[in-house]
């Protein structure tokens, strides 16, 4: 990347809730559902420049639900029902709970939202403008995790995300 180039703005997605149907610990790809507007929403803000990211937490891990095997088969089976312009440039999840049964996961972390790791670490790697990037989540602690990490963080009440996006893009 050219040294002198800006750095890019950059839209944060959480996953379960606000991309798919939350159906507590997803590790079947094939129950994936999409929220009403969500590719859409993502092809939108690609075509207005965003790179695009998600930021899981995914305690499923160190609960003993399903290994990173299983995430990986999730996100890599979202990316595949995207349309090309719609394509998420880097999936980052948390598997940590202090509360895990797996003792190589169960511990408390700097990447768990509310904790801002996940959106520091893809900020850094991705030259992401912080000023000029936000975060969608359904729950406060994704706010919070935005919040910490400098940038905007806005709560999705469910239904069309599109629109939702539509109306955050117009306030703007």
């Amino acid at each position: 990347m050219d040294p002198t180039s800006r750095a890019a703005p950059a839209a944060f997605f959480d996953r379960d809730g606000v991309l798919i149907v939350d159906t507590g610990y997803l590790s079947d790809p094939g129950a994936i559902r999409w929220i009403e507007g969500a590719r859409e929403a993502l092809a939108r803000l690609a075509a207005l420049g965003y790179r695009l990211f998600v930021v899981t937490n995914q305690s499923g891990v160190a609960r003993g639900y399903f290994d990173e095997a299983a995430i990986d088969r999730v996100h890599a089976a979202m990316q595949a029902a995207l349309p090309e312009a719609a394509r998420i440039d880097a999936f980052a999840y948390c598997p940590h709970h202090p509360e895990g049964s797996v003792l190589a996961y169960a511990r408390a972390c700097d990447c768990r939202k509310p904790a801002p790791g996940m959106i520091n670490g893809l900020i850094e790697t991705h030259r992401i403008d912080r000023a000029r990037s936000f975060l969608v989540g359904d729950k406060a602690t994704d706010v919070e995790a935005a919040a910490r990490a400098g940038i905007a963080g806005f709560l999705f009440p469910g239904g069309d995300l599109d629109r939702f996006v539509c109306d955050l893009l117009a306030r703007s």
